[in-house]
Parts: C-alpha cells; structure tokens; sequence
C-alpha cells in the first residue's frame, strides 16, 4: 500500500517522496522471453468501488486483454460472495480496540473445515488483503480490500496437519499497473506485507512457500530474472515515467493451488520483513503481543510483486 518504505526502487524516506529514474522504454511486448503474459498501460475497471468507507480509499476491479488473455486485476478474488472474518480491529465500522484486553474475540464464530477436527484460532494482519484456505476449503476473507488497514481474528475446526493456503493482494488504484496516488504523485508503486500466528504452532515466516503471480509496475519487463521457479523483481530499479510505459507481468494461476494435494514444494520461500520495512498500522500495532514470533512475509520483493500466493502445513 501507500507506506514510506526504501527496498532497492528509487524511493527517499526522509521527505516521504518518491523519485523515478527517466530512461527510454527498452521492453517491449514481444522482446519478452519469459515465462509470463505481458500487458501495457492501464486495464478497465469492471466493478466499481466493491467497498466503500470514509476516509477509505475505492476498490475497483478490472481486467486488461493482451493475446487474448485476459487478466483480472489487481487479481480474481472472493471479496464480493465470500465469508468475511471477525474483525479484530476495523475502523470502518468502528471496532478500533487499543489492546487485546478490549477485543471481544470470544464472539467469533468456529467454521467448521473438518467435523472431526480441533478448534484452532489464529490472528491476521494483511496489507492489503488475504484469502485464507485450511486443508482445502476457503475459510474467510479480509472484510477490507484496501484501506483503511484492518486485522482479523479467526476460529476454524480441522484436522492436523492444518494445510494452509493464503491469497495475498496488494490493491492499486491504477487498475494494471500497480501504482496509486501518494504524496501528489499517481505512479506510486504501493508495497504489501503479511502475518499471522495461529494456536496450533504455526507462524509465518521463511518455512513458508511465496510465489507471485502478478508483477507492475514495470518500464522493462526483462529486469524480472527466472531460475526454475524463482521470478525475481528486486533489480527492477527503474520504475515507469507515465502510464503508456507501465508494463506488467502476469503468470497464470492452477485452478487447484489451494488443494491439499497440490504440489508447491518447488516455490521459493517466502522472504520475511521487519515491521519497519512494512510499516504496519494500529491494526497490527495494537496487538503485537498476539503475533509474538511471526514475521512479516511476501514474495521477493515487496513493492512490485502484487499477488501473492503463500502455502504452508504445519504440526
């Protein structure tokens, strides 16, 4: 999201600003090798505004064609019909707790995953929205798509080993090429962050599996390397001067990633980031107790790889 963060793009802390390297378009459509679809400039928006709240930013969604192929961005997601989860802080309908002593996390409801299963309860903060699979059914999603940043506590019956899958979204409010608005400047790359501890042991962190699927913005789709199933944006440096010259990278997704049979053993693991790297709210800083010894994770890079896909079985 909009957070004042330095990885390895040309983005300054001290003044909160973002500066963008100019440099001629070297990438194009069909100079790409890889194993991805490229798509060029701005998608159009399908659905607008699925979430509305004050002080909030809009959630579109869209789709952009290329080859026809057609991508939904910022990426096909169960926002609209899907169970949302127990808010553990949401300033949206004004359940902001200062700790955990104020939350009423004994009304969350169980959802029943496994009927012969144990009660597991987990807490979650998402920047900006997660999908949560146990053993191969979809739990909930994030009750907050965008902003403002919320996080959520959850209850779920299954069975040991608990097989988890979790969808990661960093929206954008420039539907394909990853940007929004921030201090004046509309090609602000936004940047994501994960993490949630849950009562059967489990933690995120770097025994986690993180692969991306959606990569913007891009002035030359070539700076993403790929060695086997790594896809590697971190020397991507150079960010786009204009919308004409965003590009993005897509990879399609299995149908059946969140199965408890699917084979991810051959992503890479997740990488992990400090607080002050994600720059997380009071929707997480408010209960840091509870998240204890779990890390902050995503996929390689935190800024441009956009939809990310984690799985992880614990004990």
């Amino acid at each position: 999201m909009y957070k004042y963060i330095f990885l390895t793009l040309s983005i300054v802390i001290g003044g909160c600003t973002k500066k963008t390297t100019s440099t001629s378009n070297t990438s194009t459509i069909n100079s790409y090798n890889g194993s991805g679809f490229v798509t060029q400039g701005l998608a159009s928006v399908t659905n607008n505004n699925i979430y509305s709240c004050a002080g909030g930013r809009i959630t579109n969604i869209g789709n952009i064609t290329n080859n026809n192929k057609t991508w939904i961005v910022p990426g096909e997601n169960n926002f609209i019909n899907g169970l949302k989860l127990f808010d553990l802080y949401n300033e949206c309908n004004g359940k902001t707790p200062l700790n955990i002593n104020v939350a009423d996390t004994s009304k969350a409801p169980i959802i029943i995953i496994d009927n012969d299963g144990e009660i597991i309860s987990g807490f979650i903060y998402g920047d900006n929205y997660f999908e949560l699979y146990v053993n191969g059914k979809l739990v909930g999603i994030d009750p907050v798509p965008y902003t403002p940043f919320n996080s959520c506590f959850v209850k779920f019956k299954a069975k040991r080993p608990i097989k988890y899958a979790i969808k990661l979204i960093d929206w954008e409010e420039n539907l394909g090429i990853g940007t929004e608005l921030n201090n004046g400047n509309a090609l602000y790359p936004g940047d994501g962050g994960f993490i949630a501890k849950f009562s059967d042991g489990t933690i995120t962190n770097s025994n986690w599996k993180a692969q991306v699927f959606y990569i913007a913005p891009l002035s030359n789709v070539n700076c993403v390397i790929e060695n086997g199933s790594s896809r590697n944006s971190s020397g991507c440096n150079v960010l786009p001067t204009s919308t004409n010259n965003a590009y993005a990278l897509h990879w399609e997704i299995a149908n059946n990633w969140f199965a408890t049979d699917f084979d991810y053993t051959s992503w890479p693991s997740a990488s992990t980031f400090t607080t002050s790297q994600v720059g997380p709210k009071n929707a997480y800083t408010n209960f840091t107790a509870q998240f204890n010894d779990a890390q902050f994770v995503w996929s390689s890079n935190l800024i441009l790889d956009n939809l990310v896909l984690l799985r992880f079985t614990g004990n």
